[in-house]
Order: C-alpha cells, then structure tokens, then sequence
C-alpha cells in the first residue's frame, strides 16, 4: 500500500465518518440541510474510493474502508450518540472484523 493509497482510505475514512454523524443527527432532527449534506458526504467518500479500487482493486478497497468504518462507526455510535450493542451484537461486530481481515490478508497468509 502506497502513502498516497493510505492518505486516500484515511480521507475517504474521515469523510464516510462525518457522513455517518450527519446521517444520525438528521434520523434524530430531519431537515432538509442536514439530508443535503449527508448525500454530498457520502457523495465525495464514494468518489475517493473509486480511485482506491483503481489502486489497489475492488476486493482490497472496499474491505479495508468496510473494516475501519466498521470500528470507526462503532465508536462514535457508542461514545457520542450513547448506544449500547447487546453480547450478540458485539459478537458479530468481532466477527465481522475476523472475517474482513481473513479476506484482506488472506492472499499474503496463503503464500
């Protein structure tokens, strides 16, 4: 992975993440604004990954971006927001995790 490849999934990270609390404030308050700006987010994070499967391919960018929103979202969902996930949940966020990594290192791990 190249710095400007990791520069461009933390980017594209950032970006889905603010995305993420604009979406939850707007499920909280709907306004018209807020459902604006969530689609031009979400809008300009899909525009940066398409250049990331251009670089390191489909199966590689998407399951890296998966991952990381995957703990990223969580995190701000339980810290900021106040969720809670039940034992079941947790589990398959964990999960989720294990199975994401296995298919991104998977390749490397083979050899």
């Amino acid at each position: 992975m190249t710095l400007s490849g990791m520069l461009q999934l933390g980017v594209s990270t950032v970006v889905f993440l603010v995305a993420a609390t604009v979406a939850k404030s707007w499920a909280l308050q709907p306004g018209i604004g807020k459902l604006l700006v969530t689609l031009a987010l979400y809008s300009a994070g899909n525009l940066i990954m398409l250049r990331l499967v251009r670089e390191f391919g489909m199966a590689s960018a998407f399951s890296l971006s998966a991952v990381i929103q995957l703990v990223a979202v969580n995190a701000i969902a339980l810290a900021y927001f106040g969720e809670r996930l039940s034992m079941i949940q947790s589990s398959g966020i964990v999960l989720a995790i294990v199975a994401v990594c296995l298919i991104t290192l998977g390749p490397a791990l083979g050899k």
